[in-house]
């Protein structure tokens, strides 16, 4: 039986640029749909995971917060966000987002018809593996042990 040629890192380096290039082009395609940015897209779909400082979100975005700020403004007049006060620390605002920004970045997932179809070619395993490595390479694990 002939040896698979291993794929060279450079090779998933290139694919992942395509993938990822594609991905981007669908999610912001998917956003103007909803009269937002990329960038307010993005900002959206971070907080679905929960709410954030605004330190956290600029770090996240890679962007500076200056211009997070203006990000947040304009999704807070759309109503798709509201800042409120840190548990922890009331010097600190936390972004929420509200039951209208989630509709919305709800919608602009299930408008990502390039991203929806290439994902529905995967059966069940194959996804269970999509989902296992993309986890493994781009996901942080647990912190060393002290």
């Amino acid at each position: 039986m002939p040896e698979t040629p291993r794929v060279g890192t450079g090779q998933l380096m290139e694919l992942l640029s395509v993938s990822l290039g594609a991905y981007y082009g669908d999610f912001t395609a998917a956003a103007a749909r909803e009269n937002l940015t990329a960038s307010q897209g993005k900002t959206l779909s971070v907080l679905r995971r929960g709410p954030a400082a605004m330190r956290v979100l600029a770090g996240t975005l890679a962007c500076d917060a200056s211009n997070m700020t203006g990000i947040i403004d304009r999704l807070e007049k759309r109503d798709l966000v509201r800042r409120e006060p840190s548990p922890g620390d009331r010097r600190v605002k936390n972004v929420v987002l509200t039951a209208e920004g989630e509709r919305v970045i709800d919608a602009i997932r299930a408008n990502m018809g390039t991203t929806l179809a290439g994902l529905d070619t995967l059966d069940d395993a194959e996804r269970t593996t999509l989902h296992d490595l993309l986890s493994r390479v781009f996901v942080p694990g647990p912190g060393p042990a002290s």
